[in-house]
């Protein structure tokens, strides 16, 4: 097979489903996805088969909005403020829990499977034992509201690959580095542009950090989200990627974009950090890659919907996304 390359990027599947997909995660080695979607289910199917039958979990009472696999689990979150513990085996229900007061907007298991992290509008990033549900410590570090005022709302989590750091970042463009090991704040980023307030005609605001990724050294973190806004009620800013040297606290390099608007809901770096891929979309969608030794956009094109989230597989060939009625395979390989 040939090496992955943004240059090969293509299309080579697409499933229509009704409805919001807002979350997806990837069996290792295959083209077996779990999607969390607007119906209150997470939907099971093989995305590459001639014909899909997903099989259906049910058990949230509203939006499933993130999905991650741990051990042999796959484990779900949404609006309800549950988590879903699922045998992935028997495709089953093993737990479920009342683990935030508000939306939890997003997921990341640890590398080594033993932990889950939770992060929603109740402004608190939970850590989880996989093994049996309980909760193993509360990261506060976000404020519950913004400085005019008004509701925050916590977005974003990411695990670094040495399975050591935790990141989570809010509406007003705040980004806290966390120890794993025993909660403690080890750096504080900014990232303001990202969050846009109308005192004016709106008297309200949009934007924040949507999504977050260590580097595969875990050096640096991505941080993405969307540019100033003009009129709030729309997706009208251009996406934005800003990368930090966290342990410095130092921003190394600032993607204000140049041509796609709306929000980077997913970030993603390949492996030995060739590249760093991102999406999102406004009411259409989009994918970016990014060179960063050479501080430069490489590729960029139009999406077939808005991405919601996306996983690339371990041998980075193909990107599995979910977005707005779709699920799109890009291949990243000639051929």
């Amino acid at each position: 097979m040939s090496t992955p390359d943004p240059d090969n990027l293509k299309v080579v599947k697409e499933v229509n489903r009704p409805g919001i997909l807002f979350a997806v995660a990837q069996q290792p080695a295959s083209s077996r996805l779990f999607v969390g979607a607007s119906d209150f289910k997470v939907h099971d199917f093989d995305v590459m088969a001639e014909s899909l039958e997903p099989v259906e979990y049910v058990g949230h009472e509203s939006y499933v909005t993130g999905v991650a696999l741990a051990d042999k689990y796959l484990i779900s979150g949404g609006y309800d403020g549950r988590l879903i513990w699922w045998d992935t085996e028997t495709k089953q229900q093993v737990r479920s829990l009342h683990a935030h007061s508000r939306w939890i907007r997003d997921l990341a298991a640890t590398p080594d499977g033993k932990h889950v992290v939770s992060v929603a509008d109740d402004m608190v990033c939970r850590i989880w034992d996989v093994a049996t549900g309980k909760l193993v410590r509360d990261l506060l570090g976000h404020d519950s509201r913004t400085p005019h005022h008004f509701p925050s709302m916590l977005y974003a989590c990411a695990i670094s690959p040495d399975g050591r750091y935790v990141a989570t970042g809010d509406k007003v463009g705040k980004n806290i580095v966390w120890d794993l090991a025993n909660g403690r704040q080890l750096a504080t980023l900014e990232t303001p542009v990202m969050y846009t307030w109308d005192p004016n005609a709106r008297i309200h605001s949009i934007g924040g950090v949507r999504s977050l990724a260590f580097s595969c050294d875990s050096r640096l973190l991505a941080v993405g989200g969307m540019g100033q806004v003009g009129n709030i009620d729309h997706l009208g800013g251009l996406a934005r990627v800003e990368v930090f040297d966290w342990q410095k606290g130092e921003r190394t390099h600032e993607f204000a974009g140049d041509e796609y608007n709306g929000l980077v809901q997913r970030l993603v770096f390949a492996p030995q950090d060739q590249w760093l891929l991102a999406a999102g979309g406004d009411n259409a969608g989009f994918i970016k890659f990014f060179d960063l030794a050479a501080s430069k956009l490489i590729r960029q094109d139009k999406a077939p919907m808005h991405v919601h989230d996306l996983v690339l597989s371990d041998d980075a060939s193909t990107i599995y996304a979910a977005g707005h009625g779709k699920a799109v395979v890009w291949s990243l390989v000639a051929g």
